[in-house]
């Protein structure tokens, strides 16, 4: 009774899906065909889990109505017997651009053209052309007969559609790839939703820069969330209506990298959103973190080809990390498979989807089972979707997108010869194609001329042509049916070619033909030895391809496993405390869990504790670089006079080389700034350098801090004439933009306070979230502190009357380079100085610059730190230190004092970190010699009882580097001597970081590969 009542239903469903296709008139007579076929003597593949050998599927109106091994057929239906093929569910894309309109980039980028402040998009929409939640890919779908024949070719039946352009995309579409209407297509209008961290189209200047993207979407998820709780009443707003439409869809994020990965997932978590997230292959690299997000994620398959490194010096040029990932890059689906990732895979970045099929089958070789591979292509990305109703598997009531194939979906010979997509055939290759293998004699004209080898598989023959048994030749072949065409050169030496036209005759070949001087002939090819086949090799026992180990973090001289904190004693070391006790001599440190345990004379080694020796040595705390702008993505968002809202910890790179160099150097934790291209820049990042940690590992997010800037790169005014658009222009502009905000942050503030201290009957409206001016908040309120870019006099006095005037204080001067001429009034108001110790002459506002600066400032009573702002400059700040003594005469303890404990002041951390005291951290250095000694190296840097850097270690690290290259070297000879595909050698150059270096957000992406 059951089945009958399902087959009624089913019936009636199909009733109305014929009914519905009758709003549309036609032109001519009405040809309706219930398109009913049943498929027998099938493997059927309904999914990863299920495969029914000999079995039947039924179809009917494009939809499945049964698929086992006991099919009743009805009458009438066209049966097709496929004599042991195999049928499997069309596959599934989640990032097209299928029946998109193209997306065209403008050319962007400083001096090229005016910069554009505003949107120039028509209509109550939002205010930045980045965002574009209105953006509705049903409405804008048309089907697309070259990209949707690409697709079918390679088994695709369905795809999740949308526009790529921006950093929030809009809705997507569940389409088809069936040739007929979008009508008929469209399966789902209103799928998902959109993001990602690329700007698109968008002219506008804002954001650009990762953590300007990042702030961008932070602040409309908070804007969306105003309006829908009362601010639609203070003003219409198109995108935000949108927006809130969209972000209860599954949210899809198109990231490029791990980093960007981590980076999207955090914004998921801060409102409640578990992204579907497209990531850059490289996952493995941070597996833990990764798996940790909980993401379910969209693989690409574009692994990287290896680089031709024939010539030496090209090889030079290509990086461990590109070196590596070239090797991993297929392995990266597998690794995520064993530790229980789920993820879909996309054809997306293919640049030629014909390399499709050698991707899938390159993973499996690495290692990912084929029960999921397949469910990376049909169940998990219509699960994602939520059309596991529709499309996915073969289950009755299903959409009829399956494909009928030769052979296992993964087979290397296997051969898709039909694409059926809602019950519509597409024929990718003949299905009952002759089996012409063999060799044959080959005459023309009834001479013999040689013999025809034809080999290779039924479906896709080699041709080869042996003339007089000397001149071989491969001629170029075209089979319809069972008329074949043949061309080819028969003499290299003379140009012109035979024309050959045929047909099957019994067991051999016959036709017709022209000669290259345009005479006719006849031709023939008698069958004398059948074609041999091959015995299949046993892919169960295949072995599975291996790979070197994976390093942390995946560059050189990253570490195959994580230093760990151990307890050490230290013996008989002068150490410098930088407490009142000063320079110990003959002195122990006791290590012991992270922390200090103790300081003295004649102390004990605990038990288990590692002994080292420091007699003749220098025991300090690390040094700390209080303005850096290593370890770090991009270091401007300069497209506005203020970006308060951005924050450095958004874009912190962990994989940066200087870490470890500067580890080498003694430098223990790093400042990284925002540069200076506008008067409020962003919120800074304090970070430990844990070579091979995650970034929030790194981070010490108990320091607030903000960057703050004067001068000639706060005013742009300096970029050329198309560049004089953005306020301010001129350093008076610079003291009316603090005016301004923090007049409007104190409101903000005020704002807030009312609300939250007002009860419910006063019905005050909600305030509107402003990420940049609760930033300037903090500062009113002293949990934010404040590091400003400075160089001349006349501008610090500026910024300091400005702070007296509306009561808020600066933290450090940096740069300072006329710190001398005010250090008095510095003292007074408790400002620190942070200074170079000899830069000067580079640009018109350090010409003033003496040596003696901070020597100067230290006499007066100012806290001064020596900073780098340069990642070579930060190598050797025990160095740049030792200069003040000599200029100036400051006491050796204070001057070390200025890359160590000062710098902690300053930063509101000398309770954990600047000195050598039991309860600190033990983020300590011992060198070689006196550490203000120019020819003092640590022998090892250790980071909350960690060891991050060891100069024994170091040497076998470069030993071991230098033979992971070579290996690596000759596996890509190896390839390529093979026949493999080989790419040019890239150049690589490191980025070095300065206060005013901007890049566009696009360049700034590729940067981050």
């Amino acid at each position: 009774m059951m089945k009958k009542l399902s087959t009624l239903v089913f019936g009636l469903t199909l009733t109305s899906l014929c009914h519905a296709q009758e709003t549309f008139p036609r032109n001519g007579t009405y040809d309706e065909r219930t398109g009913r076929y049943a498929f027998t003597n099938a493997n059927i593949v309904v999914d990863s889990k299920t495969t029914i050998p000999n079995g039947t599927l039924l179809i009917e109106n494009g939809i499945i109505r049964e698929a086992s091994k006991q099919v009743k057929i009805p009458a009438g239906v066209v049966v097709i017997d496929l004599k042991g093929k195999y049928i499997y569910p069309s596959l599934i894309d989640l990032d097209s651009d299928y029946g998109m309109p193209e997306v065209k980039n403008e050319a962007r980028g400083r001096g090229r053209q005016t910069p554009q402040l505003e949107s120039n998009k028509k209509g109550a929409f939002g205010w930045n052309q980045a965002v574009q939640p209105e953006n509705d890919a049903s409405q804008v779908f048309s089907p697309d007969a070259k990209k949707g024949g690409d697709l079918r070719k390679i088994g695709f039946g369905t795809v999740l559609t949308y526009s790529h352009d921006g950093i929030v995309r809009g809705s997507g579409a569940v389409v088809t790839l069936t040739d007929e209407s979008a009508n008929k297509a469209l399966l789902n209008g209103k799928a998902s939703a959109h993001f990602s961290f690329s700007k698109g189209t968008s002219g506008q200047n804002y954001p650009s820069s990762g953590m300007g993207a990042v702030a961008l979407l932070r602040q409309n998820y908070y804007d969306a969330d105003w309006y829908a709780k009362g601010g639609k009443a203070k003003e219409t707003n198109l995108s935000l209506e949108a927006f809130n439409q969209i972000k209860t869809l599954p949210s899809f994020f198109e990231t490029n990298d791990k980093y960007s990965l981590l980076r999207a997932d955090k914004i998921g978590d801060e409102f409640g959103t578990q992204y579907v997230i497209k990531g850059g292959g490289d996952e493995y690299q941070r597996l833990e973190e990764v798996k940790a997000s909980k993401a379910t994620l969209i693989l690409p398959l574009d692994f990287p080809a290896a680089y031709d490194v024939t010539d030496p010096w090209d090889a030079d040029a290509i990086t461990v990390a590109q070196l590596k990932h070239w090797e991993m890059a297929p392995a990266n689906a597998s690794v995520l498979t064993k530790s229980g990732i789920t993820f879909a895979f996309t054809a997306a970045d293919l640049k030629n989807k014909s390399d499709f099929w050698s991707k899938i089958r390159s993973a499996i070789e690495y290692g990912l089972p084929k029960d999921k591979a397949l469910e990376a292509l049909t169940t998990t990305p219509a699960r994602l979707i939520k059309a596991e109703g529709q499309v996915g598997s073969l289950k009755a009531g299903m959409l009829a997108n399956f494909l009928i194939t030769s052979d296992e979906l993964f087979s290397k010979d296997n051969v898709i010869y039909e694409n059926w997509i809602q019950g519509k055939k597409f024929i990718i290759a003949p299905i009952d194609a002759p089996d012409l293998r063999g060799t044959y004699s080959f005459s023309i004209n009834k001479a013999a001329t040689g013999k025809i080898e034809i080999s290779g598989s039924v479906e896709k023959p080699d041709y080869k042509i042996t003339i007089k048994d000397t001149v071989k030749v491969t001629p170029k072949v075209m089979l319809a049916n069972d008329l074949l065409t043949l061309t080819y050169q028969p003499e290299k030496k003379t140009p012109g070619t035979v024309r050959l036209t045929g047909w099957i005759a019994g067991k051999g070949l016959a036709g017709d033909g022209v000669m290259p001087d345009g005479s006719p002939l006849t031709w023939s090819a008698t069958l004398t030895e059948p074609y041999k086949s091959v015995a299949k090799k046993d892919t169960a026992v295949a072995k599975i391809k291996e790979t070197g180990p994976v390093v942390y973090p995946f560059v050189g001289f990253g570490n195959e496993q994580l230093p760990k904190s151990e307890t050490v004693f230290v013996k008989n070391a002068t150490v410098w405390t930088n407490e009142k006790e000063g320079v110990l001599q003959n002195a122990d440190v006791i290590i012991q869990n992270g922390k200090i345990a103790k300081v003295g004379k004649g102390l004990s080694a605990p038990s288990g504790a590692r002994t080292v020796d420091g007699t003749g040595k220098h025991l300090t705390n690390g040094i700390i670089d209080e303005h850096s702008h290593i370890a770090l993505f991009a270091i401007n968002e300069g497209s506005q006079t203020s970006s308060a809202e951005v924050r450095m910890s958004d874009v912190i790179n962990p994989d940066d080389v200087n870490i470890y160099r500067q580890l080498a150097g003694g430098v223990t934790t790093s400042h990284l700034l925002h540069g200076s291209a506008n008067a409020i820049g962003g919120q800074s990042a304090l970070v430990k350098l844990k070579w091979g940690a995650t970034q929030s590992e790194m981070l010490i997010p108990e320091a607030k801090t903000i960057k703050f800037a004067l001068g000639e790169n706060v005013k742009q005014s300096n970029w050329g004439d198309v560049a004089r658009v953005r306020f301010p222009q001129t350093r008076m502009g610079v003291e009316q933009v603090y005016y301004d905000h923090f007049t409007r942050a104190k409101e903000y503030a005020k704002g807030w306070k009312d609300y939250n201290g007002a009860t419910k009957k006063t019905g005050l409206e909600v305030p509107r979230r402003d990420l940049e001016l609760e930033a300037l908040a903090e500062i009113l309120d002293n949990q934010r502190f404040i590091t400003c870019h400075s160089y001349v006099q006349s501008e610090i006095n500026m910024l300091m009357h400005v702070a007296d005037s509306l009561n808020f204080k600066i933290n450090t001067f940096t740069h300072i380079l006329e710190g001398y001429k005010m250090a008095d009034k510095m003292k007074a108001r408790n400002i620190g100085g942070s200074t170079f110790a000899d830069w000067w002459a580079y640009k018109m506002e350090v010409k003033e610059a003496i040596p003696y600066n901070a020597a100067l400032m230290y006499h007066e009573g100012v806290t001064v730190a020596i900073n780098s702002d340069d990642a070579e400059m930060a190598r050797r700040l025990n160095q740049e230190a030792a200069k003040t003594v000599v200029f100036g005469g400051v006491p050796e303890e204070e001057a070390w004092k200025m890359v160590t404990l000062n710098p902690a002041k300053l930063l509101h951390v000398d309770n954990r970190m600047g000195s050598i005291k039991a309860g600190k951290d033990a983020d300590l250095v011992l060198w070689s010699t006196h550490p203000l000694s120019i020819y003092a190296r640590p022998e090892f840097t250790m980071i909350e009882g960690a060891v991050y850097f060891d100069r024994k270690e170091d040497v076998a690290k470069q030993t071991k580097v230098a033979a992971e290259r070579e290996r690596l070297i000759q596996k890509m000879l190896s390839d390529k001597a093979d026949g493999k595909p080989t790419q040019k050698a890239p150049m690589t150059m490191p980025r070095m970081w300065h206060c005013e270096d901007i890049i566009g957000i696009h360049a700034e992406h590729e940067e981050g590969k």
